[in-house]
């Protein structure tokens, strides 16, 4: 028998996760409280998710009306606002169909069944430094290594490129290729935004093979970056559009949005989920993206993002152990000379949640509703914490 059982406590969950020594109790706006009554500001939204803040009124209202009028019914049934939902994202996409499911790795193996059996191809390409998911199709997109490891062989037809590099690409694509998947920024590999050269380049590449463009927008897209979805900086049109984080605001939600072309090769039975586009999920949908769009939280994520960045470069960028900030939006990246993990508990200390990106690099993901007192707030603990003049 395994020794290890006998550390094992009646009722514990995997310890899949490095938890903090926090326990949460409550969350409003962009402040969280823990069990002890201490409490947080907020510069990681959840890992991206809460773009509205925790607790949005609006969507919270929304969520509640449906609870009364019904959960759930199964995707046999033609729900109302399923469509309005569909209508907001094609409306402010370039897709014209959408598949909803319950997470961001949902949506891109939805992305990667579809880019294969559309184009009858079975090679997809993405990026080294890539994350698009946990499941065994989006974790076999992602190019690091340190995910794969102990669960056997990837899936096959997976090929890892170096990111922004526009000749490998060229060398890369060809008759075999069904996909190519990236993020725009990418948001676990340390906050590296691609160029537009790069972007431009992959659509035109992707245009004359015959294969697709996949834009994996989880992280960036619904006003992180100061655009609907990210790409839009660009102006390249993906052939599919993967979101979810942000899209319920904190209730899980995925969504993938194809262009008309591909309608055909997910028809009837090619494709499914029992909990996908549950009438609880459509409401915070709608409400959240509704909210977005009406009360001009993205415009203000483009403004208040850029002095944002600005302001963390002309406040870190002198201290010695600070390397490099990246950032779209109000997205950022501050590279550091060492490892984050000391820097990130530290800012815990002083009341200031963020997370890492890779071994080295803090990343910042307010929500786009944080004002800006408070993100210059953010920035002075930043600078506490870092400050190790050159």
């Amino acid at each position: 028998m395994d020794q290890s059982i006998d550390n094992v406590q009646d009722g514990e969950l995997f310890p899949t996760y490095k938890r903090w020594d926090i326990t949460f109790e409550k969350a409003s706006g962009e402040t969280i409280t823990d069990k002890s009554g201490n409490t947080y500001m907020d510069f990681m939204s959840g890992i991206g998710v809460v773009n509205l803040g925790h607790g949005h009124p609006t969507v919270v209202q929304a969520v509640e009306n449906q609870l009364h009028k019904g959960w759930h019914a199964s995707n046999f049934f033609h729900y109302e606002e399923q469509q309005q939902a569909v209508q907001l994202l094609t409306t402010h996409s370039c897709g014209d169909l959408v598949f909803f499911a319950n997470s961001g790795a949902e949506a891109n193996e939805a992305a990667i069944k579809l880019a294969r059996k559309h184009t009858g191809r079975r090679k997809i390409i993405s990026f080294v430094q890539s994350f698009h998911g946990r499941t065994f199709g989006s974790m076999a997109a992602t190019g690091q290594e340190s995910i794969h490891k102990g669960f056997g062989p990837m899936l096959e037809g997976f090929e890892y490129l170096p990111y922004n590099d526009v000749n490998e690409l060229e060398k890369a694509v060809d008759e075999n290729t069904a996909a190519v998947i990236l993020e725009v920024v990418q948001g676990e590999g340390g906050v590296h935004p691609a160029t537009d050269d790069f972007l431009k380049a992959i659509e035109k590449i992707t245009q004359n093979s015959g294969s697709l463009l996949i834009c994996d927008e989880i992280q960036t897209g619904l006003g992180r970056t100061g655009k609907f979805f990210a790409h839009e900086h660009s102006g390249i049109k993906p052939d599919i559009i993967t979101t979810a984080k942000a899209l319920g605001n904190g209730f899980p939600v995925g969504a993938m949005i194809g262009k008309s072309h591909l309608k055909e090769a997910f028809g009837p039975g090619s494709h499914g989920t029992t909990f996908g586009g549950n009438p609880l999920a459509m409401a915070a949908v709608n409400a959240t993206l509704q909210t977005l769009l009406k009360e001009g939280w993205i415009e203000a994520a483009a403004s208040k993002g850029e002095q944002f960045l600005k302001e963390l470069h002309h406040q870190l960028m002198p201290l010695k152990n600070v390397k490099e900030i990246r950032g779209l939006g109000m997205m950022a990246g501050i590279e550091l000379t060492d490892p984050a993990a000391e820097k990130i508990m530290a800012l815990q200390d002083k009341g200031i949640l963020v997370i890492a990106a890779g071994p080295n690099v803090i990343r910042l993901l307010p929500p786009l509703t944080t004002e800006w007192d408070t993100l210059m707030k953010g920035v002075q603990l930043l600078k506490e914490v870092l400050n190790e003049p050159k």
